[in-house]
């Protein structure tokens, strides 16, 4: 199969708002590429908008200069797959130039639309809405089979791309094989959003478990006999970096195991470290010996679906909780309040906050697991911090937002000197609406003209943006940077000397 085939599926996806004829055309495509089970699983891949050696070294530093494209298509999905591998391979010294080299040779390669495709791709913004449920439904169409199957084995599998080559090449019988297994990491079930305690509450019909939501790493966990294997939230295989996690999981009084869990870095005291002291434990050239030494992790089990034998993913919550309860000792137990007091639910979020973490979980007592789902049935309750910062820079996007001004650099007034300080990006958030006024209004107040990547701006525009926290930071100059900032809104209400303070920034680390 084409690579442009892919590119032009993409465009089609993206140009379109209606489900159906998202999943008719990746359908479509799916088909054509059925007899190449590997051509499969990586089609599925790209149009979720992840490559399937899921990083490779590449990001948009080495994408702002490129050769011109080619004049007729020859790239394979086959071919660029294995380029991806080979540049994620490459390593040692000369890399950063051999890497560079790969990356060119393969945009020579690669027709305007394709070159398109692959920015999207390699640069985190191909947005085309083939979200998980939308491709779920177009291997099913593909291959002729009820969509629930293909979306239990997915959950089971943890692996949509495999999921689709195998229903693809062997129908609804192939899927049988995507069972709970342990050793094979299981997409993790996601939390939707509540406001309150109050409506989680009413949300789950009066009742619900609330559970203390640590600032710390999500890991899940599996053992068979001595063997214990650990994964992250993006089903990585980290057991090597965690051994505090296999020695716990070792102590329980089990021989096979899936559970889910918290890794965490505590300070003395118990409360939790700042999250990139945990984070710091799971890069890959981490020496663990030192790290352990410095800073150990403690693990916090809050999930079980799977013990000695016995599946537990479909039964309620509240009977995994008691195998849980049975299992794991107390002090490696997920604090956790069963209430339909909303005031008593009210103080429990309040201590927990008190005791530095992130906010509750709720969840429904009778709630199955539903793996790699964003079920209701699991609600976050956490504070929202909002900041009105100056847009200083914006970036040109790509792939959807190709032409628009997108990616907002932002920046908090620093009152000794009257400049203001660069604390972050974002294209989070943005509406289509808001990038067509945002591309009209930037241009207005670009420094130098908008020809460049990176447009610089006169620092006039305020904008409101919510953000999960603030970590310590390098790479920016007033020593930190937000956590998953989003736009709420801009403030044409307030002028830049109105805007938030870096001390005001600081303050929320």
């Amino acid at each position: 199969m084409l690579l442009l085939d892919v590119a032009n599926t993409s465009l089609t996806v993206r140009d379109t708002s209606s489900r159906l004829t998202k999943v008719a055309h990746i359908g479509e495509l799916l088909g054509r590429a059925a007899p190449e089970p590997e051509a499969v699983a990586t089609v599925v891949s790209w149009l979720s908008g992840e490559l399937r050696q899921r990083q490779i070294g590449v990001g948009w530093a080495s994408l702002r200069s490129r050769p011109s494209p080619a004049a007729q298509p020859t790239l394979t999905v086959a071919g660029v797959d294995a380029t991806f591998s080979e540049i994620g391979a490459v390593s040692g010294k000369g890399s950063q130039a051999r890497r560079a080299e790969l990356v060119s040779g393969l945009f020579a390669r690669s027709t305007d639309t394709e070159q398109t495709f692959l920015l999207g791709l390699l640069g985190g913004e191909l947005r085309q809405g083939a979200l998980a449920g939308i491709m779920a439904d177009a291997v099913a169409k593909a291959a002729d089979i009820p969509a629930a199957a293909v979306q239990r084995a997915a959950m089971l599998g943890g692996d949509l791309p495999a999921v689709a080559a195998a229903a693809l090449s062997g129908g609804a019988v192939a899927l049988q094989a995507f069972t709970l297994r342990v050793g094979r990491p299981v997409g993790p079930m996601l939390a939707q959003t509540a406001s309150s305690v109050a409506e989680a509450l009413e949300k789950h019909g009066g009742t619900a478990i609330f559970e203390a939501k640590l600032d710390g790493a999500r890991v899940q966990i599996h053992r068979a006999g001595d063997e214990v294997t650990v994964y992250t939230r993006s089903l990585d295989d980290v057991t090597a970096r965690l051994p505090e996690v296999v020695e716990a999981t070792l102590a329980l009084p089990v021989h096979t195991l899936i559970a889910d869990g918290e890794a965490i870095a505590l300070r003395p005291d118990n409360r939790p470290h700042r999250f990139q002291v945990t984070a710091s434990r799971f890069g890959r050239s981490v020496d663990v010996a030192a790290a352990r030494a410095a800073q150990p992790l403690s693990v916090f089990f809050f999930d079980v679906l799977h013990r000695d034998g016995v599946d537990l993913i479909d039964e309620p919550a509240s009977d995994r909780l008691a195998a849980l309860d049975d299992l794991a000792p107390p002090s490696q137990r997920v604090n956790r309040l069963l209430t339909s007091d909303a005031d008593a639910a009210s103080g429990f979020l309040d201590a927990t906050l008190d005791a530095g973490h992130e906010g509750v979980m709720a969840k429904a007592p009778a709630a199955p697991y539903l793996a790699g789902r964003r079920g209701a049935s699991w609600l976050k309750v956490k504070p929202v911090h909002t900041l009105d910062l100056v847009v200083l820079a914006v970036e040109w996007g790509s792939g959807r937002r190709r032409g628009k001004l997108s990616n907002i650099h932002l920046g908090a007034r620093d009152p000794a000197s009257g400049e203001f300080v660069m604390v972050g990006k974002t294209f989070k958030g943005m509406t289509d609406a808001m990038l067509q006024w945002q591309t009209a209004r930037f241009s207005e107040l670009a420094v130098g003209g908008t020809d460049g990547q990176v447009v610089h701006l006169r620092p006039e525009q305020v904008v409101e943006i919510a953000l999960d926290g603030v970590q310590k930071s390098t790479r920016y100059p007033g020593g930190v940077a937000l956590r998953f900032a989003r736009v709420l809104r801009y403030r044409d209400d307030k002028g830049p000397a109105e805007a938030d303070t870096i001390d005001n920034v600081r303050s929320l680390y």
